[in-house]
């Protein structure tokens, strides 16, 4: 290992409380000339000291895969360069962004370093999952105003509870979380309890096998603020259910805040009890949907330069194209690029791209598919128009051809109820679910049905890329 022919002095390094910034800019220059270019603008360029002295250096990366990635490949580097530059140090500590640790400049300990000390928050709570951190759309901006209204005024009656429902990767826990730290920010003293209706059921068991269901009992109820995630899960957890509904309606009764996240509209769960799903849908319920086009570009050069990823806006237009079902995947192809594009020492161009979506996607990417081609095609299929499909009409033969729609509507874009209610003539969702209910339940002995959707699903498979 090469050695440096100097020692930094460490009594001189902390005259001031950005010495650390500078320390971490000459430990960079030293790792620059040692690692390959692309290798190190990827992994250590994006990476800021929040402090180093002889017990640990804690080091600020973008997400937890960099954290993770430069652990298990670069710490002992790290750690060697610290050292030969004169701060003796055996750890390193990675925080993630928006995670970090609060600097205490007036706070110094016994050998003159800069002391640290964590922000009071949940445990549960992911403080990276802000409201600036969101990217807004018009799949999702009536859920983030609700969601930003009620973290300014926790406990309205109207917003209460707020149930944030869709589909996996779109946004939902983010929203959940933001509205916690928010509030954390503004009220520090207004208690929130979060959690996963996982970890309730988890601890409720947990509670009975320990014979002490009254602490749990408390540990929920005494909340001014209650998040839990993933309410879909409670689906024929009897006892479960009967614990969250005594919960839910003591917070309620105290004007306590809920908010919950569930995959589907509360109306459209079967396995919870009535009067849950009654209580989930008398306060407000909305929806988020797949992003946009233009959303999910926003999305996508957001991500690359968090992750100090300088990507030519033709590749991020062709990813945008490919990728339509979740901000989740769209973040994880970002990473996925840059796990490449390091392990190769190669730039990051359309071979790479399609590599990596082919990767994710398999050797098949799904076509532009909308709800007017599919109205079209079943248009064509049962000889209706498609002005009668989305019109008032009930005749038999129309009526049949508008619920298949719907249902594929439903089953192929993973539209909202209510979205689809506005492509049919501005219907209301509880007709949209109606419609998708009657079809699932005519595909089970209905040749011609089977017929008609299996050949709209066939024709609109997918296309390669």
């Amino acid at each position: 290992m090469h050695k440096l022919s100097t020692q930094v002095d460490v009594d001189n390094l902390w005259t001031t409380f950005m010495n650390h910034l500078d320390f971490w800019n000459k430990t960079k220059d030293e790792l620059k000339k040692r690692l390959p270019a692309h290798t190190f603008d990827t992994w250590f360029e994006p990476i800021e000291m929040l402090g180093v002295d002889t017990s640990k250096a804690v080091l600020q990366v973008p997400n937890q895969f960099f954290s993770e990635w430069v652990e298990t490949h670069y710490s002992a580097q790290i750690l060697n360069t610290i050292n030969e530059l004169g701060v003796k140090t055996n750890n390193l500590k990675f925080v993630v962004s928006g995670e970090a640790l609060h600097l205490e400049t007036d706070q110094k300990t016994s050998n003159g370093s800069v002391a640290t000390k964590q922000a009071k928050r949940p445990r549960h709570l992911n403080a990276a999952y802000v409201f600036e951190g969101f990217i807004e759309g018009p799949n999702n901006q009536f859920a983030k105003a609700a969601a930003q209204k009620v973290a300014k005024t926790p406990g309205s009656q109207s917003f209460n509870p707020l149930v944030i429902y869709g589909g996996v990767g779109l946004g939902k826990t983010h929203l959940l979380h933001a509205i916690g730290n928010e509030i954390i920010e503004n009220s520090p003293n207004i208690k929130i309890v979060i959690a996963s209706s996982e970890k309730f059921t988890l601890d409720f068991i947990s509670s009975i096998q320990k014979n002490n269901t009254a602490d749990f009992s408390k540990s929920y109820r005494r909340a001014d603020v209650l998040l839990i995630d993933d309410i879909q899960f409670f689906q024929k957890k009897e006892q479960t259910q009967e614990q969250f509904f005594h919960t839910f309606n003591e917070l309620y009764q105290l004007g306590k805040q809920i908010v919950m996240t569930a995959d589907r509209y509360p109306g459209e769960m079967s396995g919870l009890q009535d009067r849950l799903l009654s209580r989930f849908q008398s306060g407000l319920s909305v929806d988020v949907q797949p992003p946009n086009y233009e959303t999910r570009v926003a999305i996508l050069m957001e991500k690359a330069e968090m992750n100090g990823l300088s990507l030519p806006y033709d590749v991020i237009e062709f990813i945008a194209i490919h990728l339509k079902n979740s901000v989740r995947e769209l973040e994880s192809t970002i990473i996925r690029l840059l796990a490449h594009a390091s392990l190769t020492q190669a730039d990051i161009d359309f071979p790479l791209v399609k590599k990596v979506l082919k990767e994710r996607l398999g050797d098949t990417i799904s076509a532009d598919v909308s709800a007017e081609d599919i109205i079209n095609r079943v248009a064509d299929l049962t000889n209706v128009r498609s002005d009668d499909i989305v019109g008032p009409s009930r005749r038999k033969e129309i009526a049949e051809a508008r619920q298949i729609s719907v249902y594929l509507c439903r089953e192929l874009l993973g539209l909202s109820l209510s979205t689809i209610g506005m492509h049919f003539g501005g219907r209301d969702h509880t007709t949209a679910l109606h419609a998708c209910n009657k079809v699932r339940n005519s595909l089970k002995s209905d040749k011609r049905f089977n017929r008609i959707v299996g050949k709209v699903k066939d024709d609109f498979s997918f296309a390669i890329l």
